[in-house]
């Protein structure tokens, strides 16, 4: 598979209300398709969530958003733009962050977190000094995270995320 330059086709998900932030790395090959996040069926993010909210999983991307929205949630990527093998975050090079910090200005997030350690690694490289605040590092919902079941990634998840 080739390398293609791609820039993030779409926007971050967050308002005013906005508490907390969770970053992933770059959207997949079917979330660029969906031209919304973790759009691959088999990526464990929003049944995660919905298990840590303990409310329905949202379907279309309109319930998504408005999950997100309805709980404080502002979602977002580290990269802005890279050089990418489909969707493999270990062939991501040539990276060009994202304005995270345009979204902590116009939001009230009080902590920070990234889906998985590929995220967490570009976030400290590319963001933390920036914006001088860190993340939680939590586990991936890829589905490439096969070490970890739904229920434990919604167990860890839940003990981590702070929405106070």
């Amino acid at each position: 598979m080739e390398y293609s330059h791609i820039t993030h086709p779409f926007d971050p998900i967050y308002d005013r209300n906005s508490r907390i932030l969770i970053l992933g790395s770059f959207p997949s090959v079917k979330s660029r398709e969906q031209q919304f996040f973790y759009g691959h069926p088999m990526n464990r993010f929003w049944k995660v969530m919905a298990g840590v909210l303990e409310k329905a999983v949202p379907v279309t991307v309109e319930e998504k958003e408005q999950f997100l929205l309805e709980n404080g949630i502002a979602v977002w990527d580290v990269i802005e733009s890279c050089d990418i093998k489909g969707s493999s975050d270990s062939s991501i090079r040539n990276v060009v962050p994202t304005d995270i910090a345009g979204v902590l200005k116009e939001s009230h997030i009080k902590k920070i977190y990234t889906n998985g350690k590929t995220a967490g690694t570009l976030f400290t490289k590319y963001q933390e000094k920036a914006i001088g605040r860190p993340a939680v590092i939590l586990p991936s919902t890829s589905p490439a995270n096969a070490a970890y079941s739904l229920e434990r990634l919604i167990q860890i998840w839940k003990e981590e995320l702070d929405f106070s």
